[in-house]
């Protein structure tokens, strides 16, 4: 920096001397004295100011710390190979003729929010997952130990309990009032550094991700980082709207993709573990994907809408409520489901035992269904094998096999191919019409627009494929 400063000074040193030596006719005259000219800034707009926030909000975040269950550390744990000539003598020294092996106990820290002013303290249940010890840490360094009072891996929530009075509370917000690109501010103890403040925006809301389908998160760009977990996400008002759980990381840190649980979903698991110490969902034995431009077209829709049934369980509720593969849910009772990630939430939140009005478009039109909610264990099918080969090389580009359960692909190309189907997969029906041959195969596709839905079975999953035939 030091030799810019100085060349800057130079050069306004040398300025004067230059406009001095220009000719009379630019040259300002000698007898008058210039006025100096004002310097003006563009106006600076002040950005977000989270003082007050993180002030008032603050106190009602607190540290975790976890000592989980030791592990058994032996002889065999040491950085020495057996064939090493020292190993013998380590070993003896560290654990002398079948002396207790030593314990080594494990521990981790997270976050978590208060939520009530008796001590109860919601977080993550990765952060309580396997605890021996909880020890809660409040901003007047105050430190207690926490009982868990319940975790639901499912959600990802957890409830702890500190003995405590008169604690400060978090306000609780509604997600509904959540919108993509407003700020939102995180507070936490990443990497153990305690009361963190990091702020960024709503990227988006309702994202599914592998392995969480009851959890419609929050994505966010907010700076997270392991310790974040089971703090709060706050809106500019100060009320939490989420709980950070996960980032999408390729490294382990933060890359600017972190997900928070909806503080709706936190609550209702919340509520269950206080009362009955564990969470009891509704089912009904579906297996739903998302509608796109494709499938839309292929069932006649104006709009991709909804979640597309593509499998559903024999003798579950759904099964005898009427539902079908083929059928897309745009709305589970008073509630609208545009997205498939919407409908497992709304289904879980649901008691078993209760009637829930479902509305699907079938067949080119809407109807309502009556389904009583519950969780009836459905058998996943058997693929059946292959009998006499048939051939379809027309407007898909399949070779296909015929079976009990529908046609096998063994070859896959053209229109097909380029939408995803893949050899070995199993296609049971055509906008919704089964198929047990090539010919009546041939026949829905000859009947059928410049779009169609393959209902292809995989492995063990039955999904919905838009093809278009050009």
């Amino acid at each position: 920096m030091k030799p810019n400063l100085l060349h800057a000074a130079v050069l306004a040193a040398l300025l004067p001397a230059f406009v001095a030596g220009c000719s009379p006719s630019v040259a300002a005259p000698m007898t008058q004295a210039a006025a100096p000219a004002a310097i003006t800034s563009p106006a600076v707009r002040p950005g977000p100011d989270f003082s007050v926030l993180a002030e008032q909000a603050g106190p009602a975040v607190v540290n975790i710390s976890v000592t989980q269950k030791a592990v058994a550390a032996t002889a065999d744990d040491m950085p020495l190979d057996k064939s090493d000539p020292m190993y013998e003598f380590f070993k003896r020294f560290r654990g002398q003729q079948g002396a207790q092996p030593r314990q080594a106990p494990r521990h981790g820290v997270g976050s978590g929010f208060i939520v009530s002013p008796d001590g109860y303290i919601l977080t993550n249940a990765h952060v309580v997952d396997g605890a021996k010890v909880v020890d809660v840490k409040l901003t007047d360094r105050r430190e207690f130990i926490a009982k868990v009072i319940g975790s639901d891996p499912k959600s990802d929530v957890a409830l702890i309990k500190i003995d405590a009075k008169d604690l400060p509370v978090v306000k609780i917000g509604h997600v509904k009032d959540v919108k993509p690109g407003q700020w939102v501010v995180a507070m936490g103890s990443p990497f153990g550094f305690e009361n963190s403040v990091t702020a960024g925006i709503v990227s988006a809301k309702s994202r599914s991700l592998p392995g969480d389908g009851y959890t419609p998160f929050i994505q966010t760009d907010v700076a997270v980082n392991p310790g974040n977990s089971g703090g709060p996400l706050f809106d500019m008002n100060g009320n939490v709207i989420g709980i950070n759980s996960q980032i999408y990381s390729q490294t382990g840190g933060y890359m600017g993709l972190s997900f928070a649980i909806p503080i709706d979903v936190a609550m209702h698991v919340k509520d269950q573990l206080q009362k009955h110490g564990k969470v009891t969902r509704g089912r009904i034995g579906v297996a739903v994907q998302n509608v796109n431009q494709s499938l839309a077209q292929s069932f006649g829709m104006k709009k991709p809408e909804g979640a597309l049934v593509s499998s559903v369980e024999d003798n579950s509720p759904a099964a005898k409520g009427g539902l079908k593969a083929g059928d897309v849910i745009l709305g589970w009772n008073d509630a609208s489901v545009d997205e498939s990630s919407a409908l497992p939430g709304l289904v879980a939140d649901t008691a078993p035992g209760q009637s829930a009005k479902v509305r699907v478009w079938r067949d080119g039109k809407e109807q309502t269904l009556n389904v009583t909610v519950g969780a009836v264990p459905g058998d996943k099918e058997k693929v059946a094998s292959a009998e006499s080969p048939a051939s379809n090389s027309g407007k898909l580009g399949l070779t296909l096999q015929s079976s009990d359960q529908g046609l096998v692909v063994q070859d896959a190309s053209g229109p097909a191919a380029e939408a995803g189907v893949q050899q070995g997969d199993v296609i049971l029906a055509v906008n919704n019409h089964s198929v047990k041959s090539a010919k009546e195969l041939r026949g829905l596709i000859d009947k059928a627009g410049k779009h169609i839905a393959l209902l292809v079975q995989r492995d063990d999953a039955k999904i919905y494929v838009p093809v278009d035939l050009g």
